[in-house]
C-alpha cells in the first residue's frame, strides 16, 4: 500500500507542477485555459476556478492543459486574441517549454531544501572489494579513499559512482582512479578492455566491484534451518579459522564456502571470549554455472567503519541554492548523455525503467524517510523535464521543434506534415513505453 501511495503522490505532484508551468505562462500570455486536468479519463472531481475547469481523473499517468484553440473547436471573434493558435510563435514556444522547465525548477527547489536541511552522504572510501572484479584486478584495497575518477575530483560515494558511470560509458581504454592509502597517494588502473564483455552491464551502472560497507568476520544473521544453524553457529560468533587456516576477511570466507559444496569444514570461532570448534558442511546449490556451497549466514557490519564513512553535507541558504543549481544541471546533463548513448548504442536500452520500477523505487525511498523520498522526487522531476524536451512529436519538445521550423520558415508547417509527425511520435512513444514496461517486468519478476 505504501508503494502505491508513494507512487501516486509522486506522479500527482510532478504532473501538477508540469501542467502548472504550461498554465501559468499561458495565463501570462493572455491565453484562455479551458481545462486543467490531472490524470486522464472521465473526471472523478471537477470544479471551476479562474475561468478554468479543474479536474481530477482516474488514470494517474499524466495530465494536460486544454487551451482555447481554433484547431480544436470554433472560437468566437471576440475571443480570438485569447486563442493559443493566434499567439506569436515565441509566445507559443514559451507556453510549451514552460512545462518541462517547471519540472527542472521543481527539482532545483527540492535539491535546495535538501542541501539546506543536510543530506547524509557516504565518503568515497572502499570498504569491500569484490573478488575477481575489475577493482580487485586493479589492486583496490579495503580502506582506499577515492579522490578522483579519470581526473574528476569526487567528494562522496554518489559523486564517485556518477563519475564512474560517465567515464566507463563506451570506453575502450584503461581508466585511472586516484586513491589515498595508508602510505600515500596511488593510482588504481582499471583494465576496461579486459572486462568489457564480462562486466558490460555492471560498467553501464558505474559498478567496478567496490562497496562502501565493510564487514567483520562475525555472524550477523542466520538462515532458518540453514547449514550454519544446523552446525551450531550463533549470531555474534567471530569466525577465526577453517581447518586450522586463518582467514583474514569476510570475502575469504565467502570464497571458501562457495568453493567447497558438500565438504565438511572444521571452523574455529570465538564465542563469548572462548574458542569453540564446529563442523560446517556447505549445502550444494546449482548456480547455473555449476554447484556452489551455501550455508545461510550473513556478516555483521563494521560499526566503527560505517560511523566514519557517513557524514552530513549541509549548506547555508545561499550555498544550498548554488549546490542545488549545480546538482540540477549535473543530473540533467547526465540524463541527456545517457539518452544520447542509448541512441548511439554505447549504452544499453535495457537500463530504461517504466512505471513499475518507478513505483517500486518510490515505495523503497518512502520507507527510508522523507529525505530519501524528496531525493527520488527531484531525480524523477529532472527525468520528466528532460524527456519532455526531446524533439519527438506529441511531446513538448516535438511542438518546440515545429515552432522552431515555423520561426525559421516564416510560416507553420503544413497540417499533413504535422499530422504525420504526430503519428510517428505516438508510435515511438508507445514503443518506448512498451519496452520500458518489459524491462520492468524482467527486473521485478524475472530475477
Amino acid at each position: 500500500m505504501l508503494t502505491l501511495v508513494a507512487f501516486l503522490v509522486a506522479i500527482g505532484a510532478l504532473v501538477t507542477f508540469h501542467e502548472l508551468g504550461h498554465y501559468t505562462i499561458a495565463k501570462l500570455c493572455g491565453v484562455k485555459v479551458l481545462r486543467f486536468s490531472i490524470g486522464f479519463g472521465r473526471p472523478l472531481l471537477s470544479w471551476r476556478m479562474f475561468d478554468t475547469e479543474w479536474t481530477l481523473c482516474p488514470i494517474p499517468l499524466g495530465g494536460y492543459v486544454r487551451m482555447l484553440d481554433e484547431r480544436e473547436a470554433p472560437v468566437a471573434d471576440h475571443e480570438l486574441p485569447h486563442s493559443f493558435n493566434t499567439q506569436p510563435v515565441l509566445k507559443r514556444m514559451a507556453i510549451v517549454a514552460a512545462g518541462p522547465l517547471a519540472n527542472l525548477l521543481l527539482a532545483f527547489l527540492l535539491y535546495w531544501v535538501l542541501m539546506a536541511h543536510g543530506v547524509v552522504q557516504a565518503r568515497p572510501w572502499v570498504g569491500t572489494v569484490v573478488d575477481d572484479s575489475p577493482a580487485a584486478s586493479a589492486g583496490f584495497q579495503s580502506g582506499d579513499k577515492v579522490t578522483a575518477v579519470d581526473g574528476r575530483a569526487v567528494a562522496n560515494w554518489q559523486e564517485m559512482r556518477l563519475a564512474l558511470l560517465d567515464a566507463l560509458a563506451g570506453r575502450s581504454t584503461p581508466l585511472d582512479v586516484r586513491v589515498e592509502t595508508g602510505s600515500g597517494a596511488a593510482t588504481r588502473r582499471i583494465d576496461v578492455p579486459r572486462f568489457a564483455r564480462q562486466y558490460a552491464q555492471a560498467f553501464e551502472s558505474g559498478e567496478i566491484g567496490v562497496l562502501p560497507v565493510r564487514y567483520q568476520t562475525v555472524v550477523g544473521a542466520l538462515e532458518d534451518d540453514g547449514a550454519a544453524m544446523r552446525a551450531g553457529l550463533r549470531v555474534g560468533d567471530r569466525m577465526l579459522s577453517a581447518d586450522g587456516r586463518v582467514l583474514p576477511d569476510w570475502q575469504a570466507w565467502v570464497a571458501l564456502i562457495r568453493d567447497n559444496p558438500g565438504r565438511a569444514i572444521t571452523v574455529g570461532v570465538l564465542r563469548d571470549g572462548k574458542p569453540v570448534s564446529v563442523v560446517l558442511r556447505p549445502a550444494s546449490v546449482d548456480s547455473g554455472e555449476g554447484f556452489v556451497g551455501h550455508v545461510g549466514i550473513g556478516p555483521q557490519q563494521d560499526a566503527a567503519w560505517m560511523a566514519a564513512l557517513q557524514f552530513t553535507q549541509r549548506y547555508d541558504l545561499p550555498g544550498a541554492a548554488g549546490a542545488a543549481w549545480r546538482k540540477t544541471g549535473e543530473t540533467s546533463w547526465m540524463s541527456l548523455k545517457f539518452l544520447g548513448r542509448m541512441l548511439t548504442g554505447s549504452a544499453s536500452a535495457n537500463n530504461l525503467s517504466g512505471p513499475l520500477v518507478i513505483a517500486s523505487v518510490a515505495g523503497q525511498s518512502a520507507r527510508e524517510g522523507l529525505i530519501a523520498y524528496l531525493e527520488f522526487l527531484a531525480l524523477i522531476s529532472v527525468s520528466i523535464g528532460i524527456l519532455n524536451l526531446l524533439p519527438i512529436p506529441v511531446l513538448d519538445g516535438g511542438h518546440l521543434m515545429y515552432y522552431t521550423a515555423e520561426l525559421v520558415r516564416g510560416r507553420p508547417l503544413s497540417e499533413s506534415v504535422q499530422l504525420m509527425g504526430q503519428r510517428i511520435g505516438f508510435a515511438l512513444l508507445f514503443a518506448l513505453m512498451a519496452f520500458a514496461m518489459l524491462n520492468d517486468i524482467s527486473r521485478l519478476f524475472g530475477g
